[in-house]
């Protein structure tokens, strides 16, 4: 029997927000063939030397190239040599043209199945995306069988019986699951999953920064229309400019440092923004991952956020009862702080009986943001993923130059191992966490409710290392709509970032390899593994991705009806979850300290004041405490027990 369509969103009075602000204005658009007519200009010097440093940061740098010659049979280097000997017998007249050299350094780095390693395009291609002005997802029937259907259309575009709900069959003429098929993979996704959710993506939106044009100027799309109607309509590429990046990966900065960020993802969803969500573009003016004075909502139904480019909050109506909702869109954020105390001011304004953390399409950001937000759901203490640098000479260079750099990125915790590798034949350096250990405990759990994680293909990078570390802590249950994340398991850095921390501290390093690229190239690659940790510590996150308790395939009304049957079965997966509570309420008569603590399905608390045990108390309901000598400001922790697990955590400064 089906369930009733109960999913809706709760609606709440909220005080008046400043009143917007003009938004952005929106990027001229050109035909794909006008912006490649004006495109190329690079010679075959700087052609060599892109691939002389691609060369060298996937010999020297790359952390998972043994994993991926083992695991898919590849081998980038010795590609990039071919391509370089045969380079020596061409001369400006008769080298190739431009468009198949960017072909060709995006296809080698695409080989090693790694969102994180990437051939990065220069001028005019870098900020520029490629678009069909509409949206392809993916559902299945109650069968089983694949659909595809339009979810977005630009604002202002029509054609005949087209809008959300047409069903594409066929793709320039091919059947639209083969066409996916083909499009992912010739990208880079680490499972089957990955490359499918790519492919699809890829149909209708292209980051020329990071992916070559087109080779076709237009696409002949076939759908069955609204009204069931068999059309076609032939639809040209065109070009704009895409929102800027949150921060300059290049800088020598602790946020630069700190990124585990699929560059593909994080340019897609700047662009969807750009195309389809011009509210956020105009709360943002036009800044990527922008913080607002005053906390503003898109919809109607949201909570207000100071964060609208990153958040989304709301209440939402199932059938297994009301939950909170807070979809994260990206990490990708200046101040890691920040993002967690946005997180825990929304998810302590939802309900507190159970809460759907959606990080769907979210394809990382800062490493910080993401682990320290794991602590506010859970009492146990958070490990931070730790990670690894491959032992090469060169990597021992850098570590060496920044081993005692406390005020800038300090790589002293790699130092010692690396230095050692040498004799030891250590093929990767010690493992030691990025995100400091202090940071992601350092306010312990806030909401004490439930939780239930949803992800797909597209999650990865700092997104994987959040879900692995949900998992890991066994903070609740994973709902997938794929059967495997995007399994990307690295600290990326750039090119830019790799020379310059041969140049910073000053004086510069006069003998660097490094040599600053052409016309706005760039290259980036993964420089540290992560590893996991708790049950599966050390196991690699890269390739293996984080899989979910339990898989949930997209349907018609998912896609159409804002999630109705995704959000309705994880509040059935909500409510079979055991619910706490821990509440404590302080007070102060002189130097005594009298604690109130009344509890639901906790039988024992343990409390301590500035981690000191005070006592440990037997309880059903409620009970008061006396704790004597205590001063203002000192930190109550109250430890709640079930059956001996620890289920809940509060903190409190008296």
């Amino acid at each position: 029997m089906s369930q009733p369509r109960t999913i809706r969103t709760a609606t709440k009075k909220r005080a008046a927000t400043t009143r917007r602000k003009p938004a952005a204005k929106a990027q001229a658009v050109v035909p794909l063939a006008d912006f490649l007519g004006s495109a190329g200009n690079l010679t075959l010097a700087q052609r060599k030397l892109l691939v002389d440093q691609a060369l060298l940061l996937l010999g020297e740098n790359y952390v998972h190239l043994p994993l991926k010659i083992a695991m898919h049979a590849v081998n980038p280097l010795q590609r990039l040599r071919v391509m370089r000997a045969r380079m020596e017998r061409q001369t400006a007249a008769t080298m190739e043209a431009e468009w198949m050299f960017h072909r060709e350094m995006s296809s080698i780095f695409n080989s090693v199945r790694d969102l994180h390693t990437n051939y990065l395009l220069p001028v005019p291609f870098a900020g520029k995306i490629a678009f069909l002005p509409f949206m392809i997802e993916k559902c299945h029937d109650a069968d089983g069988a694949e659909r595809y259907l339009i979810t977005r259309t630009v604002t202002g575009y029509q054609a005949p019986q087209f809008g959300p709900g047409a069903e594409v069959t066929h793709w320039n003429g091919t059947p639209i699951a083969r066409a996916v098929a083909l499009n992912g993979a010739r990208f880079a996704g680490s499972n089957e999953a990955a490359s499918r959710a790519r492919g699809l993506d890829s149909l209708t939106l292209r980051p020329l920064v990071i992916q070559a044009p087109p080779d076709e100027d237009w696409v002949t799309l076939t759908y069955v229309g609204l009204d069931g109607s068999q059309q076609e309509l032939r639809e040209q590429w065109k070009v704009t400019t895409n929102l800027p990046p949150m921060t300059d990966l290049d800088a020598v900065s602790e946020t630069s440092a700190s990124m585990g960020l699929d560059l593909d993802s994080d340019e897609k969803s700047r662009a969807k923004k750009a195309l389809y969500v011009r509210d956020v573009v105009e709360l943002e003016r036009g800044q990527t991952s922008a913080e607002l004075a005053v906390p503003a909502a898109v919809g109607g139904a949201d909570l207000p956020t100071t964060m609208p480019g990153v958040f989304r909050a709301r209440e939402v109506v199932t059938s297994s009862g009301t939950f909170g909702h807070v979809r994260i869109f990206t990490f990708s954020v200046p101040d890691p702080v920040a993002f967690r105390d946005e997180f825990v001011r929304l998810a302590a304004a939802l309900p507190q009986n159970g809460l759907i953390v959606d990080v769907r399409d979210n394809g990382g950001g800062h490493i910080y943001a993401s682990e320290f937000t794991l602590q506010t759901l859970t009492p146990r203490r958070i490990a931070p993923e730790p990670v690894q640098f491959i032992s090469t000479p060169l990597n021992l260079r850098i570590c060496r130059r920044h081993q005692n750099n406390p005020a800038g990125i300090d790589l002293g915790p790699w130092f010692d191992s690396l230095d050692l590798a040498i004799e030891t034949g250590a093929q990767y350096s010690a493992a030691k966490p990025i995100t400091p250990e202090e940071g992601a405990n350092d306010i312990g759990q806030t909401y004490l409710g439930p939780v239930v994680l949803v992800t797909d293909a597209r999650v990865y990078s700092a997104t994987d290392i959040f879900t692995a570390g949900f998992a890991d802590h066994e903070i609740g249950t994973i709902l997938g709509v794929d059967d495997n994340t995007g399994a990307g398991g690295a600290n990326v850095w750039t090119h830019g970032l790799l020379a310059a921390l041969l140049n910073e501290p000053p004086p510069p390093d006069e003998t660097s390899p490094y040599v600053a690229l052409p016309n706005g190239a760039n290259l980036r690659v993964a420089i540290r593994r992560t590893l996991r940790v708790g049950k599966l510590a050390g196991t690699p996150v890269e390739d293996l991705g984080v899989k979910p308790h339990e898989t949930h395939r997209m349907t018609r009304a998912d896609l159409l009806d804002g999630n109705f049957d995704l959000l309705n079965r994880a509040g059935e997966l909500l409510a079979e979850m055991p619910l706490h509570r821990l509440d404590v309420q302080t007070s102060f008569s002189g130097t005594t300290l009298t604690v109130t603590i009344d509890v639901l399905g906790i039988d024992r608390v343990d409390v301590y004041v500035d981690d000191r045990p005070i006592s440990s108390e037997d309880l059903t309901g409620s009970t008061s405490l006396d704790i004597l000598d205590v001063t203002p400001g000192q930190l109550l922790r109250a430890d709640g027990y079930e059956s001996g697990a620890l289920v809940a955590s509060r903190r409190v400064t008296v």
